[in-house]
């Protein structure tokens, strides 16, 4: 068994590293493009600005097809924002100016302030004039890469959600497939059960014909109505238990009646129930399986030996049945996986018992179970929650 958590952990650590690789390469991916982006955007503004300077110099002889590159160079940039200023970072006109809007180009000080965040983000580009009247090209980036810089956190947080969903979706189809085959299990073994157990009953009355007050027949009756409680048991695994208002005093107390008769001697076993009665929802079959389980588990932590306490109380609204073990105790790890399917620390057993008394208390009575405290060589404490009526 430790040997398959052991490997179970291994894949878990697989999904993870494999999910932070995915998450990254996008990531990483969506940062490349929007940087070699931006670095085109800084080309094209570099080039506007060559264009900027030439059409502003008279002197220099250019023929028509090279003046007509230039006016489609100044006329092409739609998209990033472009302010043309002097040397005193003045802007030079509505005519030295690209993608500002109407409302900031008409207010200076927003001019100002937009002029001020341009510079904050590039260097602005600085024109030699030949009369000395140096000019300057502010920019920034356009709509499209401003929006772009989200992106490699958008499609990060969907390659999360989807493969989350996907391990969800996945890990619901086992659960579901696996609810079916442990229902089909506990169904075929109540048959199973029922066959040798009807057969059992027949003898049962024969002996008590010839010797009615038998202790011998007294006893045996006594274990083979408790296998027919068995196998209602098994039989009720898988559909919807019916849920009565019964007295759980009267539900332990039976329980506690049934095993202290069938545990070592050894073993002080105390059972501490209010003076008053609870009626809480359950069903008495299905919570003495739960109870059984527990103290079957701790009477084998303490190896036939110690004390062994269940407790009923009420708190905030809630009923509360404390198991309490003076046994091996547990690690955090063994705790931590006590009620997984198939985990045992036993060389015996299928591992099945407190997973199956997990589903009886959360599935069919909606309370909690849970190991409330552990400490190794000391003892344990399971802790059964249910809502008070």
């Amino acid at each position: 068994m430790k040997r398959r958590s052991f490997l179970s952990k291994i894949n878990n650590w697989v999904i993870y590293i494999l999910l932070t690789l995915a998450v990254t390469g996008v990531v990483v991916a969506s940062v490349i493009l929007i940087n070699y982006l931006r670095k085109e955007e800084i080309k094209r503004i570099e080039l506007f600005a060559t264009a900027i300077k030439f059409q502003q110099q008279e002197e220099i002889i250019v023929d028509p097809n090279t003046l007509e590159l230039i006016f489609q160079i100044n006329n092409t940039n739609n998209t990033i924002p472009v302010i043309v200023t002097d040397r005193n970072k003045k802007p030079l006109g509505p005519d030295f100016q690209r993608n500002i809007p109407e409302n900031v180009a008409k207010d200076p000080q927003k001019m100002r302030s937009l002029l001020q965040n341009m510079e904050n983000s590039y260097k602005p580009i600085e024109l030699q004039m030949p009369d000395g009247n140096n000019q300057y090209v502010f920019y920034t980036n356009s709509k499209l890469l401003n929006n772009l810089r989200y992106t490699p956190y958008i499609l990060g947080l969907l390659v999360v959600a989807y493969i989350s969903f996907s391990f969800w979706f996945l890990r619901t189809i086992k659960k579901t497939d696996e609810g079916y085959v442990w229902a089909g299990l506990a169904k075929e073994t109540a048959h199973q059960i029922g066959t040798p157990l009807s057969s059992m009953i027949g003898w049962i009355e024969i002996l008590r014909m010839e010797n009615e007050n038998s202790q011998g027949v007294k006893e045996i009756e006594n274990d083979i109505n408790r296998l027919k409680t068995i196998s209602e048991r098994f039989s009720k695994i898988g559909s919807v238990p019916e849920l009565n208002d019964l007295n759980i005093n009267e539900t332990l107390q039976q329980n506690y009646n049934y095993l202290k008769s069938r545990i070592s001697s050894k073993v002080r076993f105390m059972l501490v129930l209010p003076k008053h009665q609870l009626l809480i929802p359950h069903n008495r079959i299905l919570l003495s399986w739960v109870i059984e389980n527990i103290v079957k588990n701790a009477v084998d932590s303490m190896k036939g030996e110690g004390n062994l306490e269940i407790d009923l109380y009420e708190k905030n609204n809630h009923i509360v049945i404390d198991f309490k073990d003076t046994g091996s105790g547990m690690t955090n790890y063994q705790a931590a996986n006590a009620f997984k399917a198939g985990y045992s620390t036993k060389k015996r057993g299928w591992g099945l018992g407190l997973s199956l008394a997990k589903r009886v208390i959360k599935e069919y009575h909606r309370g909690d179970i849970k190991i409330a405290h552990s400490e190794v060589g000391k003892g344990t404490t399971f802790r059964i929650i249910m809502k008070n009526s």
